[in-house]
């Protein structure tokens, strides 16, 4: 199954407490690959600027359990803008789709400006459809989200399992690259979140892996976990 040409994968998530995760990582430290882009054990960091309207579409249609939804993120790597994505991320029920294209660090100054209308002109179609959504929607900026991500992958079923740690906001600024941006924790130190993404099945050697964690999966959107910490700080 398709959306927009982009493969639907099944995703489910877990709060995972601090013995849970000690005792998964162990186990599928020892069966499946790392990611090669780890830069140390914990993995490395990521930092999306994540865009919205002023009907707060994207933080309602998630809180409202919206069928079919997406976002938009700009996102970066390791406090680094030698790789930046303009992605979109959307949902079908448990399903995701991910589309993402690389921009260079002068269109996200321009983006940054509001200076966008070389996205118009683009020929890849997710600009200029995140132009669209800027200019006929309204999006703009609101929350920066910044975590640190251990992930494992298996080949077989395309499987990619990862502990998202130390999740926090921007409090102070909705620069991805500002060098006195601030943060603002969001969950207490010994809470992890696990992501388990997969193509069509998951394979039976890591359903093994996996358990007994069933009991444990939530909903969970860390955009949004961040967005209604911000929107709390700014009320204070």
């Amino acid at each position: 199954m398709k959306l927009r040409g982009q493969r639907l994968r099944t995703e489910q998530k877990y709060y995972l407490h601090l013995h849970d995760y000690i005792a998964m990582r162990s186990r599928l430290s020892n069966a499946l690959q790392l990611d090669d882009h780890s830069v140390t054990s914990d993995g490395y960091n990521i930092r999306s600027l994540y865009f919205d309207d002023v009907k707060r579409t994207s933080l309602e249609t998630k809180n409202d359990g919206i069928f079919n939804r997406q976002k938009f993120r700009i996102r970066m790597y390791n406090d680094s803008d030698r790789f930046i994505a303009l992605e979109r991320k959307s949902k079908l029920g448990e399903y995701i789709a991910k589309e993402a294209v690389e921009i260079t660090r002068e269109q996200y100054d321009k983006i940054m400006t509001g200076e966008y209308e070389f996205l118009k002109q683009s020929e890849e179609s997710l600009l200029r459809e995140f132009y669209a959504a800027l200019q006929t929607y309204g999006y703009q900026p609101t929350t920066i989200v910044d975590y640190w991500r251990e992930a494992y992958i298996y080949s077989y079923g395309n499987v990619r399992i990862t502990f998202d740690k130390r999740l926090a906001v921007g409090s102070n600024n909705l620069d991805i690259f500002h060098p006195e941006l601030s943060h603002s924790e969001i969950l207490p130190p010994a809470l992890t979140i696990m992501e388990v993404k997969y193509d069509d099945m998951l394979p039976e050697k890591v359903r093994q892996l996996l358990r007994p964690t069933a009991n444990l999966r939530s909903s969970i959107s860390k955009y949004v976990l961040c967005r209604e910490k911000l929107m709390h700080l700014h009320t204070q």
